[in-house]
């Protein structure tokens, strides 16, 4: 399991590499076209807003594979080992279940409806972008379970504080 939760890691990384190192050469493009050429490149703008948008839903997967999401420790801290334990399962399974429901199924109908409607300035389907939702959707999924096999193991506190 550790070694399918590091390729996913790596791969998710890479792509937030490669996604950020886009964002920053298409805005300069953005820039010189508009101050130096006096004739702004509209593709550019709207592909990097897509691109964020990927990149912020992609880096929400990093997160819920760190367990890094947001929560209030103080009350749990205070409990025991086994009830620690089973709030941080129960928690997972809200994240899987939020997932499954909003990111896969929700994500799924709007890229489907999204399909017929073409962006203004690239002239592809608005639905092409909105497929990382249920891409991360499943992604949080797969981490959620990874995450719920840690925490049985023994694990009860958040990756990032162990």
């Amino acid at each position: 399991m550790k070694a399918v939760r590091n390729a996913l890691t790596k791969a998710l990384n890479v792509l937030a590499g490669v996604s950020f190192i886009a964002m920053v050469l298409l805005t300069c493009w953005q820039v010189f076209t508009r101050y130096v050429l006096q004739n702004p490149s509209s593709w550019s703008e709207e592909l990097v807003s897509y691109l964020f948008a990927w990149a912020s839903l992609l880096g929400a997967s990093l997160i819920t594979g760190e367990r890094g999401h947001m929560n209030i420790p103080i009350l749990v801290e205070r409990m025991g080992p086994a009830a620690q334990k089973a709030l941080g399962i129960f928690g997972e399974l809200i994240a899987f279940a939020f997932s499954g429901i909003i990111l896969v199924y929700g994500g799924i109908e709007i890229s489907q409806l999204a399909m017929g409607q073409m962006t203004s300035s690239l002239g592809v389907a608005v639905g092409v972008f909105y497929v990382v939702m249920p891409l991360c959707g499943v992604l949080n999924m797969i981490y959620t379970v990874l995450n719920i096999a840690d925490i049985c193991k023994g694990g009860t506190q958040d990756k990032k504080e162990a």
